[in-house]
């Protein structure tokens, strides 16, 4: 009996020190994690639900015709201004020529107007002396009619000639008028049947410009639709950009962790594509207003008797580092682990101040236009009669 109790004792023993050291690892454990916790985690808010995403340029034409090139291709590279699909420019080339010759004719009509205005005002001149001649005549034969020295028959002839002189001179006057009109205060370049045709053959230049499709910001090519011999519009999408070098990431948080999030907060992002090699830092730019679900095309209706409460998930957008994304690029779509430090809650939620730049400008289509103002100065200068003086004058005009 006592050998049994000598045996079962030291069992029993082991099996409390095991007990014992379980309990104390666990106790360590739960206090490892609360520590971690207050120190780490309460600080932090993390999703893996986050995607790479940047603006993606949607390349169409200006204007409609046929593409006789195609000067690049998936994933190449391209620059700002470079001439990526090329169409066909000969009716382009056609209606500038006849906006050229319009413009011309133009002016030459306008010059006319300018010497009509000219004659009229001597014709003016004519018709008036004619009318005082004819009045004189007329007061001279009346003091001769007393004496018998003209016939009633010619002081009727000098009457009706004093009339038609004075309707003649009436006629010349509403004609010098209606020149006039037609030219008042401007000169043969600024006449507005001149801009008019100026107008014209600038929106001719254009058209002929824009046979060229250019890159309007640097980046990769994603999609190419194109293809030779298509007849395209304004409207056809032929190509895709990705300018790499502004990303950013989506990250979709819980609405139970939206509480903490301020922006500006900075934030360490990692991607699977290049995993624990690469970490991204940056900081939190603005929340959406409004949730996935909210926004989307086809928003949920949760008026039903078979409601179930889903928890919904918010889109923070989250701003990158420029260096670490050109040493490591990222691509659309691409999945991302976002942590959000919460520590400092200073800040607003909602910004009324824009937290980045967000305009975007390119100057790739400025140029497009050069040009036709010396093209128009010169038709302008070429067919005024007076080239010289009236040029001289005509050039002296607001800007266009």
């Amino acid at each position: 009996m006592s050998e049994q109790q000598s045996v079962k004792e030291p069992v029993k023993s082991g099996s409390l020190l095991r007990r014992g050291l379980v309990v104390t690892a666990v106790a360590a454990a739960a206090l490892a994690i609360g520590v971690y916790y207050v120190l780490f985690m309460r600080n932090h808010v993390t999703t893996d639900d986050a995607y790479v995403n940047g603006n993606l340029v949607r390349l169409t034409p200006q204007i409609g015709g046929t593409v006789v090139a195609i000067d690049t291709d998936e994933t190449q590279y391209v620059h700002r201004g470079q001439v990526l699909v090329e169409l066909d420019p000969r009716d382009a080339q056609i209606a500038l020529s006849q906006s050229k010759a319009n413009l011309a004719q133009t002016v030459r009509e306008v010059a006319q107007l300018f010497a009509e205005e000219r004659r009229d005002a001597a014709l003016v001149s004519a018709q008036q002396t004619q009318l005082t001649q004819s009045g004189q005549d007329l007061a001279r034969d009346r003091s001769l009619l007393s004496v018998h020295g003209v016939s009633l028959e010619t002081l009727e002839h000098d009457e009706n000639a004093v009339r038609s002189a004075r309707a003649a001179l009436q006629q010349a006057q509403a004609t010098l008028a209606s020149t006039q009109a037609a030219i008042a205060g401007t000169t043969p370049a600024t006449h507005p049947r001149v801009l008019q045709a100026e107008a014209s053959l600038r929106a001719a230049w254009l058209a002929l410009s824009r046979t060229r499709v250019l890159a309007p910001v640097s980046g990769y090519v994603v999609r190419r639709s194109v293809q030779l011999g298509q007849q395209v519009s304004a409207s056809t999408e032929m190509l895709a950009l990705v300018p790499v070098t502004s990303m950013w990431v989506d990250a979709n948080f819980k609405e139970n962790q939206l509480g903490d999030l301020r922006i500006g907060q900075p934030v360490r992002v990692s991607v699977d594509m290049y995993g624990s090699h690469a970490e991204y830092h940056g900081k939190v730019l603005g929340l959406t207003a409004g949730t996935g679900s909210a926004l989307a095309v086809l928003p949920t209706q949760n008026a039903s008797g078979n409601w179930i409460k889903i928890v919904q998930r918010l889109p923070v957008r989250i701003g990158l580092e420029p260096a670490e994304l050109a040493r490591h690029p990222l691509f659309l779509g691409l999945s991302a682990d976002v942590d959000v430090s919460v520590r400092d809650r200073d800040g607003s939620a909602l910004s009324q101040v824009p937290a980045w730049p967000a305009s975007q400008r390119t100057d790739v289509y400025t140029d497009q236009g050069s040009g036709a103002d010396r093209v128009i100065d010169a038709i302008v200068a070429a067919n005024l009669k007076d080239g010289g003086s009236l040029y001289a004058r005509a050039t002296d005009r607001s800007p266009r």
